[in-house]
């Protein structure tokens, strides 16, 4: 064996000739570069196996391997491995050095939220690993993602537990920079539904809208989990004659007619007019809701 040599195998994103490919670059410590490398390409088949997609023998210090969507396809987490050889006695061989991981895809950052209802917008940031290519001349060079969302604790139909600020948005084509090459953000807010629901989970799911690129056409990427932490509500009420209990829990009875300010909030466009009619004639001062206004 040859002593270690810290080759130090890293796997980047570029486009040759307007296609996808994947580069792992390599280096060495030693005064007298090894006479050829050997680099086996690998994909996570399933969690802790790998599956291997190409192997090569180069002098280069770099192995190039195209995202076909057949060999690889966008969504796979990629590894190069490298082993050398040395100038003068072919058959030693260094240790082979693995690279990290290199996920090729749409990736959500953070990868899960979790928020409260409390009117608060979270960014999100929807960003792709590999380079946008532009398939024809007359093509703006961008993928476009649909955006939904998806409560998945509820059992019945009702509003939905968050909402985003934008259903689509546009990935365009610009200079990888660390793990981004291309970049968009998206506000999550939850709902404030004002019903003791508990914490609920939902998903937000993103899929390309009609790519001319055949590399996009079969890729899904992964989810985004979102769990929505309930808070508690306040309630107030006016009822029958009419009762009236507040926020705060005090109590008293408004015989007037006409239409009233019942509450109003010093934080949002939000009130609430209730209108009160005469209902008990000449027999009592008696006042009945009869309509309801909010804003």
């Amino acid at each position: 064996k040859l002593p270690s040599l810290a080759l130090q195998p890293v796997i980047a994103p570029e486009l040759v000739q307007g296609r996808v490919h994947l580069r792992c670059s390599y280096s060495h410590l030693s005064p007298e570069p090894p006479a050829q490398y050997r680099v086996l390409w690998s994909r996570l088949s399933s969690p802790g196996k790998r599956e291997q997609v190409h192997r090569e023998t180069t002098l280069q210090a770099f192995s190039h391997l195209e995202v076909d969507g057949a060999k690889l396809r966008l969504g796979d987490t990629v590894f190069c491995t490298v082993t050398a050889f040395g100038r003068d006695s072919p058959e030693q061989q260094s240790l082979p050095e693995d690279s990290k991981g290199f996920y090729a895809g749409i990736k959500f950052l953070p990868e899960s939220l979790q928020i409260a209802e409390d009117g608060k917008e979270h960014v999100l940031t929807v960003l792709s690993t590999v380079p946008i290519a532009c398939p024809g001349q007359d093509d703006s060079c961008k993928i476009t993602l649909q955006l939904s969302t998806e409560d998945l604790d509820r059992q019945l139909p009702g509003p939905p537990d968050i909402v985003l600020s934008a259903c689509q948005v546009d990935l365009l084509q610009e200079p990888c920079s660390g793990s981004s090459c291309a970049a968009a953000t998206v506000t999550v807010t939850a709902v404030t539904d004002f019903a003791p629901d508990g914490n609920r989970v939902s998903r937000i799911s993103a899929g390309p809208v009609a790519p001319r690129d055949v590399l996009w056409r079969a890729y899904t990427p992964k989810d985004v989990k979102v769990t929505v932490r309930d808070l508690p509500t306040g309630n107030c009420y006016s009822f029958t004659d009419p009762h009236i209990i507040t926020f705060d829990g005090w109590r008293y009875d408004s015989y007037k007619i006409g239409t009233f300010l019942l509450c109003r909030s010093v934080s949002r466009v939000f009130e609430v007019h209730v209108r009160q009619r005469d209902c008990g004639g000449h027999r009592s001062a008696t006042a009945c809701n009869c309509g309801v206004a909010a804003q």
